[in-house]
This record gives structure tokens, C-alpha cells and sequence, in this order.
């Protein structure tokens, strides 16, 4: 008998915390459901990663050059002042990895932005236009 490879599940909490934007060939891209910060999530669509280091190498590269994607597409709609991209997973073990882009001046600025203030909830047309933007650009970056 052979062991069945598990299937590939988003966490509940990241899936409620944000809006699918698209999938890449190994992430799918979500925007974060936070208003303040422009904040892409890219979680790899393999089940059970926790760490970088759980992704084969060639998944390692894809990675890589989807968070440059992300990047690149978060900057070109934002015109940000910075990006910042981490993989931290200590409320969620799930492997994911967060983009933001950054504004002198935005509500945590220059700080982190996590547990800084109220979340504001994207309305629905708003995240969905600007999830449509995103896709457009990422469509350039790739």
C-alpha cells in the first residue's frame, strides 16, 4: 500500500485574513485584507511546508524569482518608498512569504507593521480593483 501525497490547503486564517489576487506556477498570490499597507502574501501551493528550507531547490528558485515578481509588480503599482518581504511564520505555520510595500510615513512607519493600530478592511471593489492591477503587473513582471 502506498501513502497517498497530501493535497495542498490554504490555512483557514490566511484565507480569511485576504483576497486571492492570481497564482503564480508555484504561489498564489493573496492581498492582504488590510487597507492601510499595500501587503501581498505569496504562499507556495505544496502541503505541509513550514520553512524555507522544507521547498526542494528547484522550488527555492521559483520562489525566489515569484517574491521578485511580487516585488516588482507591488512597486509599480504603489511607486512605494520600500518593500518589505519576510517569511516569518510564527502565527501561522503555513510557509508563506509577505510583501508590503512602505510609505515614509504610513501608520507603522518605520517600524514594522505588525500589531501596530486597528486593521481597516479593504471594501470589496476597492481590493478587487486593486487585486486587478496587481495582476496586470505581475502579468508584465513575468
Amino acid at each position: 500500500m502506498t501513502a497517498q501525497t497530501p493535497a495542498f490547503l490554504l490555512d483557514p486564517r490566511l484565507e480569511a485574513d485576504s483576497f486571492p489576487v492570481t497564482d503564480l506556477s508555484l504561489c498564489t498570490v493573496r492581498l492582504m485584507d488590510d487597507a492601510r499597507f499595500p501587503w501581498l502574501i505569496l504562499v507556495p501551493r505544496r502541503p505541509e511546508l513550514v520553512e524555507l528550507i522544507d521547498l526542494d531547490p528547484s522550488d527555492r528558485a521559483t520562489l525566489s524569482a515569484e517574491i521578485d515578481a511580487a516585488s516588482r509588480a507591488l512597486k509599480a503599482v504603489t511607486d512605494c518608498h520600500k518593500l518589505n518581504v519576510a517569511a516569518l511564520g510564527n502565527m501561522v505555520r503555513q510557509l508563506h512569504v509577505h510583501v508590503i510595500a512602505r510609505f515614509e510615513g504610513d501608520p507603522a512607519w518605520p517600524g514594522p507593521v505588525w500589531g501596530v493600530g486597528e486593521r481597516r478592511s479593504h471594501a470589496a471593489p476597492q481590493a478587487m480593483m486593486f487585486g486587478s492591477k496587481l495582476r496586470a503587473a505581475l502579468g508584465a513582471a513575468a
